[in-house]
């Protein structure tokens, strides 16, 4: 039997996301922004809520094209906030703006959003050895500083706890358990 993380339980779609994504190391900004954007509007929710939309957020996001999310007006934001698919909040809805146009202004800064990103852990995956779900953080010293630093950029919806969240789904922390089939292959 492959023994995996607790919280992925036995929904499909989750252990897929367990199996293939979480933890694994993303250098794609638009996958940076996806994810950015995603764990934004998870929060006070269920990532399997968000996980179960995101086919959704990408047909309404133009495929998290951070160029395009950019020049959303307010024609779509209201076209946004009527849609079934994503969580139809009107301060998640326009901080992915928000963040899309912040968004620009680093990968002009730094060339990348990958490399700004990256250089809260050093270019390097910090490698945490949790036996039970029981140990797993909520922050770092490394999410608290990039939450302060996102928000004194302008971006929304990117506390501590989100930015962790990120690291993780990003594969700059791989929070697998040690005894989880996934923790040696991140």
């Amino acid at each position: 039997m492959i023994r995996r993380c607790d919280w992925c339980g036995e929904d499909p779609l989750y252990t897929r996301y367990h199996d293939e994504d979480w933890g694994v190391p993303v250098h794609d900004d638009r996958l940076l922004f996806e994810m950015l954007i995603l764990e934004g509007a998870q929060a006070g929710l269920s990532w399997i809520t968000i996980l179960r939309k995101r086919e959704n957020y990408r047909l309404a996001f133009d495929n998290f094209d951070f160029l395009k999310v950019a020049e959303y007006d307010e024609e779509k934001i209201v076209e946004l906030l009527q849609n079934p698919g994503i969580i139809r909040n009107k301060l998640k809805v326009r901080s992915a703006v928000t963040n899309a146009k912040e968004f620009i202004r680093v990968r002009e800064e730094f060339g990348s959003f990958d490399s700004y990103i990256w250089s809260f852990t050093g270019g390097k995956t910090i490698t945490n050895r949790l036996q039970s779900m029981s140990e797993m953080p909520a922050t770092s010293p490394e999410s608290d500083a990039m939450a302060g630093d996102l928000k004194k950029r302008g971006f929304k919806f990117c506390g501590s706890t989100i930015c962790y969240a990120y690291m993780q789904s990003t594969g700059m922390v791989n929070d697998h358990l040690i005894d989880c089939f996934r923790y040696d292959q991140v």
